[in-house]
């Protein structure tokens, strides 16, 4: 669901995985038609990093 809401509406993703600044920053770049591509992309990838960092720490608190 967040990786469809990445695509359409990427600034919200960064308001979803809690960082605010970076989906005003996101948003910014949204509103030029120019910028969607970059900000879906950038969005896109926050999103995996995101969910990588949480596969981490469930590791760790599983040992």
């Amino acid at each position: 669901m967040r990786l469809l809401i990445a695509l359409i509406l990427p600034w919200l993703t960064f308001f979803t995985i809690g960082r605010p600044m970076a989906g005003i920053i996101c948003l910014i770049l949204q509103v030029t038609l120019i910028g969607w591509l970059p900000a879906a992309i950038w969005a896109v990838y926050a999103l995996s990093q995101y969910n990588t960092d949480k596969k981490i720490e469930r590791a760790y608190r599983e040992r």
